[in-house]
């Protein structure tokens, strides 16, 4: 075989070898945005949450301050209209309302806060890989703006929690949007975003306000 053939067929070999190692730029492009989106912890930010229910005519609305403490530990203070405090630690969830004794059970039983947990660690610690472990992961961009779209890939997951989108700024993520398999959603506006919750909000609405489709 002449060095002329040799070098064909090394590069044939190759190639696929090299397509399959580098990541493609939408994914690069993910991942660098991801990661500057970490902040140490401990890290608090204030929320506002509309949630979307088939069975009501009305939003349900809450506000308070999301807590990541580091590690594998959230808490999610809610403030109004009642006020209850659920922390996520070790695997379990607490709840404690006020006027009540306290509630733990597993976390294996609340997958929306563990899809919670795992979007919301991962961005606040600038982890794309542990995002990816969950979740597929795809970024739309318009100018400054863009929306990371979160898929779950437990097919259990994904019986229940059809998305979550989150929209930001920068290195800023202003929303996040859970929408469920069956049609119900919650949008959080986050950051100073939360004291701008219209008294009737809208899904159509709080979309536009956090950024819109891309």
């Amino acid at each position: 075989m002449t060095s002329g053939k040799k070098w064909v067929l090394l590069t044939s070999l190759l190639l696929p070898l090299a397509c399959i190692a580098t990541p493609a730029p939408d994914a690069v492009d993910a991942n660098a945005l991801i990661a500057s989106l970490h902040r140490p912890a401990p890290a608090r930010t204030p929320f506002a949450e509309a949630r979307f229910m088939r069975v009501l005519d009305k939003p349900l609305i809450v506000s308070g301050e999301l807590g990541w403490l580091g590690e594998d530990r959230l808490e999610r203070r809610v403030d109004t209209p009642t006020k209850e405090v659920s922390t996520i630690a070790d695997g379990e969830v607490t709840q404690q309302r006020e006027g009540k004794k306290p509630r733990t059970f597993s976390l294996t039983r609340a997958p929306q806060l563990k899809v919670l947990l795992d979007s919301f660690v991962a961005l606040l610690a600038g982890d794309p890989s542990r995002l990816s472990e969950s979740f597929d992961v795809t970024l739309g961009r318009d100018a400054d703006r863009w929306a990371l779209t979160l898929t779950p890939r437990d097919a259990r997951i994904a019986k229940q929690i059809a998305r979550i989108q989150v929209y930001g700024t920068g290195t800023l993520a202003r929303c996040m949007r859970m929408d469920e398999a069956d049609g119900d959603m919650s949008i959080d506006l986050l950051g100073e975003l939360a004291t701008k919750m219209p008294a009737e909000p809208t899904r159509e609405g709080l979309i536009a306000q956090c950024g819109g489709a891309m």
